[in-house]
């Protein structure tokens, strides 16, 4: 028989995965209206809020479940997780909102060379890849896929420092260098928040603390 608190935590989770959706509605429309060069900051920043008011329910339902209930350690595991877990899914949404804002205040990158469009393309696409397993492993609370992320992380730290050499040997306007540094600074950052999420799932299914990063 499931205890009362099993639901109230299947609840935390099923708005997890809602946010899981809208984080990536948002930063794959951020980075296809940088990418493209047209304007969608009004858009993404209705995204952006939602997703913070979301989180803010996330934590709210976590100091419920905290009084109303007397979480064993592995429930108290799972609630911290899941607090976590709402929080790194609002940086995605931030990070979303700032891409927005740079392409339209700046809107360097039609301005740089096909290597370097070519360097944030790629970076864009990995980065997408990485947010997709951080919701793809919560909905499943797969571990295994959670581990996957930590390969992936170390290419896209690997792209960020080579697109800053690029930066370097390339003859391209202030306004694509700003632009491009900022654009991938912000996916490093997304990369790092999803690799966060694994970590914290594999907290939530096993008890394990582990950094991969």
């Amino acid at each position: 028989m499931s205890r009362l608190i099993d639901i109230v935590l299947d609840d935390q989770s099923i708005l997890l995965i809602e946010m899981g959706e809208l984080t990536y509605q948002a930063l794959s429309t951020s980075i296809k209206v940088y990418i493209d060069g047209i304007s969608a900051q009004e858009k993404v920043r209705e995204m952006s809020d939602k997703l913070m008011i979301m989180a803010d329910e996330v934590e709210n339902r976590a100091f419920e479940l905290i009084t109303r209930f007397q979480p064993v350690a592995s429930d108290l595991r799972a609630i911290k997780s899941y607090m976590k877990i709402g929080y790194d899914f609002a940086r995605y949404g931030r990070y979303a909102l700032d891409i927005s804002c740079i392409n339209d205040q700046i809107n360097g990158l039609k301005e740089c060379s096909t290597d370097i469009k070519k360097s944030v393309e790629k970076m864009s696409e990995k980065v997408l890849q990485m947010v997709k397993v951080s919701i793809d492993a919560l909905r499943e609370h797969d571990v295994e896929l959670a581990r996957t992320i930590a390969k992936v992380e170390q290419e896209v730290d690997e792209m960020y420092l080579n697109h800053l050499k690029l930066l370097d040997e390339e003859n391209d306007t202030t306004k694509c260098i700003v632009s491009s540094a900022l654009m991938t600074r912000y996916l490093e950052r997304i990369a790092d928040h999803a690799v966060y999420v694994c970590e914290s799932i594999i907290y939530i299914v096993t008890g394990e603390k582990t950094k991969m990063r």
